[in-house]
């Protein structure tokens, strides 16, 4: 959750002690914060084989300070350190198992390794998955290497795209950030959701997909709606949306299009929703693009869903044990799939 640095008690961490003792089988001490004297007298009183949780690292405002910030703030960078060596303190040796938030700089995830001096500091087996199965499907993939990229904004899959130009052999666009290439193609796109600031990116991404012979796929055909609304009326168009309508999701023709687009993908990678999924009848594309990564799988290809909504869609339809690897990070997945590099992992012994 986000509690935004307050102790707000939806976000304790207390059901969480209760079924890690089920799972456990044995007690799991809980304690009402996560620094102090009295979190540093339970970590100090522990026995071998006995387990302490720690309350919600985010009930304090220092655990989500951006190093950026506290670079030109002194008083910010004293209240970050002082609160990840209070962490720190408390064990012997570091164990980062969170791949969601792999690409921030928390105080957890960033400072308290740094504040552990020599002690060990190394990942855990779920980041170990995750940086494997990303790493191996983008970097070394068996072709033909198809990405599927959704979701609002161009701007949020710009940097992907690029990074991904070179190494797939297709990319098919859906969500309202096909109306930013539409528009770029000289189309109207009504009163869809598109980002005029990077219409030219669009328009330069297709030159560079060219030079890279990367296969731009983009929708032929879209549901539009006049209100934005569960059961809206709609109707599909296959060239201009009219002024007073807005994509809603990929039409008919175009979820048939994707599924033959897919039907010799050897590798998958799916980031980002097709639609607006999260309303009827507007996420039969997300449905349509889910179900063809499920069947690609079961013919054979390696399937990565890049957390976030695509994970969601995937887990709503059942379909998760139906492909290779659901991600557990949203942004964190993204990231890796612009090549960025994660300093909370890079800091640590054991990558």
């Amino acid at each position: 959750g986000r509690p935004d640095g307050e102790k707000k008690l939806e976000f304790t961490m207390k059901p969480v002690a209760k079924r890690l003792s089920e799972l456990l089988g044995k007690p799991v001490i809980f304690a009402e914060d996560c620094i102090g004297p009295d979190v540093k007298a339970k970590a100090m009183a522990l026995k071998d084989g006995e387990v302490l949780l720690l309350e919600n690292v985010r009930f304090y405002k220092a655990e989500e300070i951006k190093d950026k910030k506290a670079k030109d703030d002194p008083a910010l960078r004293k209240e970050k350190d002082d609160f990840a060596r209070q962490l720190a303190e408390l064990g012997d040796v570091y164990v980062d198992d969170a791949f969601g938030t792999a690409h921030r700089d928390n105080a957890s995830m960033l400072t308290v390794p740094q504040m552990m001096g020599n002690k060990p500091k190394v990942v855990g087996f779920l980041v170990e998955k995750e940086l494997k199965f990303l790493g191996d499907t983008i970097n070394h993939p068996v072709r033909p290497f198809v990405a599927i990229l959704g979701g609002a904004k161009v701007s949020d899959k710009l940097a992907v795209i690029e990074n991904l130009l070179n190494k797939v052999d297709r990319i098919l666009i859906g969500g309202a950030m096909a109306y930013t290439f539409f528009k770029a193609n000289g189309k109207k796109v009504g009163k869809s959701l598109c980002e005029d600031d990077f219409i030219e990116s669009a328009k330069e991404l297709y030159g560079k997909a060219k030079a890279a012979g990367c296969e731009l796929v983009l929708p032929i055909d879209t549901v539009i709606a006049k209100e934005f609304k569960e059961n809206a009326e709609n109707q599909v168009v296959s060239g201009d949306i009219p002024d007073e309508w807005q994509g809603m999701d990929i039409g008919p023709a175009t979820r048939k299009l994707f599924v033959e687009k897919l039907a010799d993908a050897k590798t998958v990678v799916w980031n980002g929703p097709m639609g607006v999924f999260e309303m009827k009848p507007f996420d039969e594309g997300t449905k349509a693009v889910a179900q063809a990564v499920a069947d690609a799988t079961s013919r054979g290809a390696k399937s990565v869903i890049g957390g976030g909504d695509s994970a969601s869609a995937i887990k709503k339809m059942k379909l998760s044990d139906k492909v290779t690897h659901v991600s557990t990070g949203g942004g964190a997945s993204l990231e890796f799939m612009e090549g960025k590099k994660f300093k909370a992992i890079d800091i640590l012994d054991e990558k």
